[in-house]
């Protein structure tokens, strides 16, 4: 299975600590495909569909239902994890995602 930066993937989370977010969800892809290609890990966002107010969220459409990335969440996981992949991000969803990142983590 081809892991793509900016893919929207369904994987399996547990076992979780504390306050991490649990149990099989779909989370996006952040790494660059650079590292994708050459590692066995891939580092991921997850998804929501509880609409919070938080500034490290960002809303995307997936199978026509309203979701979010959770930016506050970013993890490191092996590609064991991954079920299967759903789709990709729009343009626009990229754009916002990149921008939520560079102001959380870059500034």
């Amino acid at each position: 299975m081809e892991m793509k930066q900016y893919a929207i993937v369904l994987v399996n989370l547990d076992p979780t600590i504390g306050r991490e977010m649990k149990k099989t969800r779909p989370c996006v892809i952040i790494s660059p495909d650079e590292m994708n290609n050459h590692l066995q890990t891939i580092v991921i966002a997850p998804m929501t569909s509880q609409d919070k107010n938080y500034p490290t969220r960002v809303a995307v459409e997936h199978n026509k239902t309203k979701g979010w990335v959770v930016l506050d969440q970013i993890r490191t996981i092996d590609k064991k994890r991954v079920i299967t992949v759903f789709g990709r991000l729009s343009k626009k969803e990229i754009f916002k995602l990149k921008s939520i990142i560079h102001e959380t983590y870059v500034a």
